[in-house]
């Protein structure tokens, strides 16, 4: 049975202006230049500004919470009302926001903000030219590059053969059997970097052991990876020796060979492939004594209200017949200040949020900057830097979870610098970043054909005044990405 009922909700909205500001949050310095040339090519009523800006400190000054952006008329309707077009005539040619705080060097110094690390893209490419050197038929080819399209960015074939010849038939028209698709892959094998177009692990260090069949070594990391891979990868070293006869000797060289391998042959020779580089978001320096800290604006450009859109507000106001057409073209020019305007806001709204929030985490972990000892930093949680910012947690998120910081001591993604507490023996409140700083040292320390199990470390541990257990030391362990001692063995 249908029937009607009235109800009252109290709903959270955000205005779009607040999701605006919440996506320009997240992207990162290397990426804004691109979304600013995005939103500039959209909004011709934005432009970029040759104006060089006075000082930042004072138009902050009255940022120091979060504010939510002014509500905007609907713009179907404002085309029947008249336009108050006082707030955009009153504007002067000067940008009303920039990037640059009195903290900011010169352009020159901008250099001083290197590249964290770099991605390298897919090496498809070098593939494809090594498959066009062969001598192949039409047929071959086609089936050769549909061979090397399928290979991943690791450099291994996933796809089974059978579905490669299925592609073949649907996508190109070629049906062909899957034993001439299996001898392609053989060549393909063959490609450089060693190992590419495997189909597992095994097949992959094998392709890579067979290049060095010369060596006695390779020769024995072939027997050991053909009939003990599996207990190869459980390090049983000592069974597989007897097994084939060897002697310690001759099992560390067979392992020395294999472990020097590269399981991953996609990510390797990329000297001639496209570098996506990370730019750090701030820089910290100690100059003096004192931590100096900057926001890398080399990417955000200053922006301003386009000069002809304004004088198209004059050439409104100075109408004197104000018909329904030119009230909806003052409506499409409205819209467009109005985004602009937001837009720029926005912008501003960011580089107060992104200084602010890596100040409070420079002042909480001020030793660690100082010394770039990862024993030095304090636990540290969302909350804390929220607090002392005056912003929600999810705000403080995103910028941790998306912003680099260039140190004297390398380049860290602000989320590494959070962390829980550990009470110590002394009662003090330890940063977890701390423990597993000591608990990897420990491990490199360790005598590798003895490593340390778990609870020998935690007893370690406990003996320098940190209080966990095993399973703790097991957690911290397998976040640090370290395996468990049999696993760390070496012969």
């Amino acid at each position: 049975m249908l029937k009607q009922t009235l109800q009252q909700k109290m709903l959270q909205k955000l205005s779009p202006q607040q999701i605006q500001f919440i996506k320009l949050l997240q992207v990162p310095t290397a990426m804004l230049e691109q979304r600013i040339k995005e939103e500039l090519e959209e909004n011709p009523a934005l432009e970029e500004s040759e104006w060089e800006e006075p000082d930042l400190k004072d138009e902050y000054s009255d940022l120091d919470e979060e504010r939510e952006p002014e509500e905007v008329d609907e713009y179907d309707e404002v085309a029947e009302q008249e336009v108050d077009v006082s707030e955009y005539l009153e504007a002067d040619d000067t940008p009303d926001y920039k990037l640059e705080d009195n903290n900011y060097r010169s352009e020159e110094d901008e250099r001083d903000f290197r590249p964290g690390f770099s991605v390298v893209n897919s090496f498809h490419e070098q593939l494809m030219d090594q498959l066009s050197l062969l001598d192949l038929t039409e047929e071959e080819f086609l089936v050769g590059q549909q061979l090397v399209g399928s290979i991943d960015e690791d450099g291994y074939l996933r796809r089974p053969l059978h579905s490669i010849v299925d592609d073949l038939a649907f996508s190109q028209n070629i049906h062909v059997e899957e034993e001439v698709v299996e001898a392609m892959l053989q060549r393909i094998q063959k490609f450089d970097p060693a190992g590419v177009g495997a189909r597992d692990l095994q097949e992959c260090l094998l392709l890579q052991l067979e290049r060095k069949k010369d060596k006695q070594s390779a020769r024995d990391a072939i027997k050991i990876l053909n009939r003990f891979f599996e207990e190869y990868t459980k390090k049983h070293f000592d069974k597989i020796a007897r097994s084939l006869n060897l002697d310690r000797e001759a099992m560390r060289l067979a392992h020395q060979e294999i472990i020097h391998l590269n399981p991953r042959p996609g990510n390797s020779g990329a000297d001639n492939s496209k570098v996506m580089q990370v730019i750090p978001d701030f820089v910290i320096h100690n100059e003096d004594g004192e931590l100096q800290l900057r926001l890398n604006a080399r990417n955000a450009p200053d922006l301003r209200i386009s000069d002809t859109y304004k004088e198209m507000f004059r050439h409104y106001e100075k109408a004197e017949k104000r018909d329904k057409k030119m009230r909806e073209a003052v409506s499409f020019v409205k819209q467009k200040l109005d985004a602009a305007k937001w837009f720029i806001d926005a912008i501003r709204q960011r580089q107060h949020t992104l200084l602010s929030t890596m100040d409070a985490i420079m002042e909480h972990q001020r030793d660690f900057f100082y010394t770039g000892d990862q024993t030095k930093l304090k636990p540290m949680i969302l909350k804390d830097i929220a607090d002392k910012v005056n912003l929600d947690i999810s705000t403080i998120s995103r910028v941790a979870n998306s912003k680099y910081v260039q140190t004297e001591f390398g380049t860290f993604l602000l989320k590494s610098f959070f962390s829980e507490g550990i009470m110590t023996d002394s009662g003090e409140e330890a940063s977890s970043k701390e423990v597993k700083q000591i608990l990897s040292d420990l491990i490199g320390a360790e005598e590798k054909r003895r490593p340390l199990a778990d609870d020998k470390l935690a007893e370690l541990l406990n003996e320098k005044g940190y209080n966990i257990a095993r399973r703790t030391v097991a957690k911290y362990r397998e976040q640090l990405g370290i395996p468990v001692a049999r696993l760390r063995k070496e012969l």
